[in-house]
């Protein structure tokens, strides 16, 4: 099974800027998507066009223009499920859950702890309350979870840890959250796969010309029980594809 997420930075933007070619050519059994910036009443005929074939699920902020997830899947799931079931963290659009016979897959946006950190104290509250979310699916049977989970967990996971350590992203407080998810029960498919590779990024500034010099950030994930860690085929980045300021990421896995 081929699976892809995708940062996109604006659905509408991104389909200006060769999306299609890729969805088309990848050719994916799900496709996830995170940062839609878009209501659903927003979705033309341009848009669903190229869905076609495909079950799809939206699920928007209440903020117009902001977060926002996705996801197209050719087999049509058992159930759907928007947000994580508490209130206070429903209201930005950013989890859509969809269960299969044998796993649940999870499109995450993980909520960016923002300039000055001003946001990282919810950051904390969101981490804690997702990883308990995943870990009651996982009771039930094997998660496949993917998106921008906004953090590099380790340094190998950017190219400037020294200058970046207090910046949001790759605080000590959420590098030690992605440890405490993956110690429950979880494994980061690119380094089961890869775990020494380096200069693997997934998202770079605008500024600076920080994508042209790979000066960038690997804070995008497929993440899967590790009950099921030993199917990975492999993990991927199309570092390759633009579009947006993150590139999307791949998981080929016999599930």
């Amino acid at each position: 099974m081929k699976l892809v997420s995708w940062n996109v930075n604006g659905l509408r933007a991104v389909i200006t800027k060769g999306f299609e070619d890729f969805f088309k050519s990848i050719n994916a059994d799900i496709f996830c998507i995170q940062e839609t910036k878009m209501q659903q009443e927003q979705l033309d005929e341009k848009i669903m066009k190229i869905f076609q074939g495909y079950n799809t699920y939206f699920n928007s902020a209440e903020k117009k223009g902001y977060s926002g997830t996705a996801i197209m899947t050719r087999n049509k799931p058992l159930n759907v499920t928007y947000g994580i079931g508490i209130e206070e963290h429903d209201k930005e659009g950013r989890v859509i859950t969809l269960e299969f016979d044998n796993f649940y897959m999870v499109d995450c946006y993980t909520p960016n702890s923002k300039r000055e950190l001003e946001r990282l104290d919810y950051r904390m509250v969101w981490e804690d309350a997702f990883r308990n979310y995943l870990m009651e699916l996982n009771k039930i049977k094997p998660v496949i979870m993917c998106g921008d989970l906004n953090v590099a967990h380790k340094e190998i996971d950017l190219k400037n840890p020294k200058t970046n350590h207090r910046n949001a992203g790759f605080t000590d407080e959420e590098r030690n959250k992605m440890t405490e998810l993956l110690e429950a029960g979880f494994t980061d498919s690119f380094r089961y796969m890869y775990p020494d590779k380096e200069d693997a990024y997934t998202w770079w500034s605008y500024m600076f010309k920080a994508r042209e010099k790979n000066v960038g950030w690997r804070i995008d994930y497929f993440v899967v029980s590790n009950d099921i860690k030993e199917k990975i085929q492999d993990s991927y980045i199309y570092s390759e594809i633009y579009g947006s300021d993150h590139c999307p990421i791949g998981l080929e896995i016999d599930i």
